[in-house]
């Protein structure tokens, strides 16, 4: 296999974790939804991740006054949405109405849960000392819900540029590991 140098501005094309999350949070009257995947696991009991949101998303002050949200786990048949949630400030307009985003209580925190998606987890923030240096939240999954009717979701995996990968078929292998 012959490689050939790659743009260092793109690597984080070849390197995204998982699926394209809906951030959801809350605070007071205000209501946001942002796509994200710069996030990482961190442990698994209790569930830990890191994630970075950027001061310049509104969703970094709703996270900062609430220290809650949730990430929502959205497939392909979203991803209009997911693309045009992106592509807007929440500090401006309502995606929730614009994009036809439903939603409902979550049972732990005050960010809602979108209908539509696959899965949500509700989280609160329990780690900031990364906010200042690298806009860092080390967030706790406190609720997890998931639609165990959809084996294989297709999710989004986000390869920059507003180019997307569609999970596929899930495969199994004999692991000792969990």
């Amino acid at each position: 296999m012959r490689k050939q140098r790659f743009a260092l501005s793109r690597a984080y094309t070849l390197l995204e974790p998982g699926p394209v999350v809906l951030l959801t949070t809350a605070h007071r009257d205000a209501c946001n939804v942002m796509p994200m995947s710069w996030y990482s696991l961190l442990d698994f009991e209790p569930p830990l991740l890191a994630c970075v949101v950027s001061a310049a998303n509104h969703s970094q002050s709703l996270l900062r006054a609430s220290r809650q949200c949730v990430l929502n786990i959205p497939t392909a048949e979203l991803a209009r949405q997911v693309v045009g949630c992106g592509n807007c400030s929440g500090a401006d307009t309502d995606k929730f109405s614009r994009f036809k985003l439903a939603h409902s209580a979550a049972s732990q925190v005050g960010a809602p849960l979108l209908d539509a998606c696959y899965a949500s987890l509700e989280c609160r923030v329990v780690d900031t000392r990364m906010v200042r240096r690298y806009e860092q939240f080390v967030l706790e999954v406190v609720a997890a819900w998931v639609d165990t009717s959809n084996k294989d979701p297709p999710t989004l995996h986000h390869r920059g540029y507003g180019r997307f990968m569609v999970a596929g078929p899930s495969i199994q292998l004999r692991s000792k590991m969990r």
